[in-house]
């Protein structure tokens, strides 16, 4: 069932009643997600893998504000759907809790944020704002994605990272995660399996994709692009600090060099998928041209 829509004269009104529900329905969400919410404050400020979810929401935000008159043309079409996704997503926020589920309880707060949308503004108005609801996604991965990607990135970590202290001419064995270099031994542990600048260079590259790019293949293939620049970067990462434990000891090795090559071979990433993006577009516009001189007569 569809609630009707107001006339153009009415609009204001409409729009000044939406938002005091939505002032309403925020106080109720305050109540019943502030204790989800400062656990995962907590959680992203205090665990390295999560350090990059507090930025997450203030760039769904930003994107969201970038693209508020575009939701201000859209007629407002409430649904009564919307509330049965409210009832969804309570239930979901329910059994996540008491379980102890929590990212069940954490998804249920993007259905709870799709359902007043859809109450308040119509299904038009969800789908604008997919992409930035859709985005907080990554702001919390699933535990058992995590723990699924942790290993085969250690592994391959640790593969990339005795390739290219081959490539360099060091001599260097290895024995699953850990790397034996002359007078040294490197243990790949879970921490340093690159999952974290995995998932925040993934997510850079989807908002870098939205902002810049119109081509939804293009997107695509920069956030795929990700995936193999960071796994390669941080293989480069574990490869440096093996020689740095070689000729400088454990504790430079855990100091400066650890800190400092992170952010530096991060900074590298960032600017190798910039690089690719300008290649393809360059590509793709010789292309075009090429294609638009072979039509002439």
């Amino acid at each position: 069932m569809e609630l009707a829509s107001t006339p153009a004269s009415e609009r204001s009104d409409n729009r000044r009643l939406v938002l005091l529900q939505a002032g309403l329905l925020l106080i109720l969400i305050t109540w019943l997600y502030a204790p989800m919410a400062s656990r995962l404050l907590v959680e992203c400020w205090h665990d390295p893998n999560s350090t990059y979810g507090l930025f997450v929401p203030i760039i769904s935000l930003f994107m969201l504000w970038e693209d508020r008159a575009g939701f201000a043309k859209l007629p407002l079409k409430p649904s009564w759907t919307g509330l049965a996704m409210l009832l969804f997503a309570a239930l979901a926020l329910v059994i996540g809790t008491m379980s102890s589920e929590f990212f069940l309880s954490r998804l249920s707060f993007l259905f709870l944020l799709s359902g007043i949308i859809v109450f308040l503004a119509g299904w038009r108005h969800l789908f604008a704002m997919l992409f930035p609801l859709g985005f907080l996604v990554l702001m919390a991965p699933s535990p058992t994605v995590v723990d699924w990607l942790t290993l085969p990135l250690q592994l391959t970590a640790s593969t990339t990272a005795a390739f290219l202290l081959k490539l360099a001419g060091v001599s260097v064995i290895q024995q699953g995660n850990i790397l034996l270099v002359p007078g040294a031994r490197l243990q790949v542990a879970e921490a340093c399996s690159g999952i974290q600048s995995l998932f925040c260079l993934f997510s850079l590259a989807i908002v870098y994709g939205h902002v810049v790019e119109k081509k939804i293949k293009i997107r695509v293939l920069l956030a795929l692009a990700a995936i193999p620049i960071s796994v390669a970067a941080n293989g480069l990462r574990i490869a440096t600090a093996a020689i740095a434990l070689q000729y400088w000891g454990l504790e430079k090795t855990q100091g400066i060099v650890h800190v400092f090559s992170g952010w530096i071979v991060f900074m590298a990433s960032l600017t190798l998928l910039f690089g690719l993006h300008k290649i393809i577009a360059t590509s793709a516009a010789g292309t075009r041209g090429f294609a638009a001189h072979a039509s002439l007569p």
